[in-house]
């Protein structure tokens, strides 16, 4: 079953630039200079994007002098891939035993 944490990651993903930035953080720990060289957003634009993620639990964060490095948390995207995974088999098995409410 989908739960309101698993509904906050999915509205994260459903941005462009956000799910970019995720696709990037699966290969490697980027600061905010190196996101910012790789999508071409403005800082303060990527920051805000950032923040969803954070707030998300998509992505943390780790200070390193006067930058701020972020690196993808797998388990999120796992947990979100499993409450999907058990929404399809759901799905198949009611197809495969052609389930129908009666209208009324």
């Amino acid at each position: 079953m989908l739960t309101s944490v698993d509904a906050d990651i999915i509205r994260a993903l459903a941005d462009p630039l956000r799910m970019r930035v995720v696709s990037l953080l699966a290969h490697e720990t980027l600061c905010t200079t190196h996101l910012v060289e790789e999508t071409g957003a403005r800082q303060t634009n990527l920051s805000n994007h950032l923040r969803v993620l954070r707030e998300a639990g998509l992505v943390e964060t780790e200070p390193c002098g006067r930058y701020t490095y972020y690196r993808l948390c797998p388990e999120a995207l796992e947990s979100l891939s499993g409450a999907l995974g058990d929404l399809a088999a759901t799905a198949r098995a009611t197809v495969a035993a052609d389930t129908k409410r009666a209208c009324s």
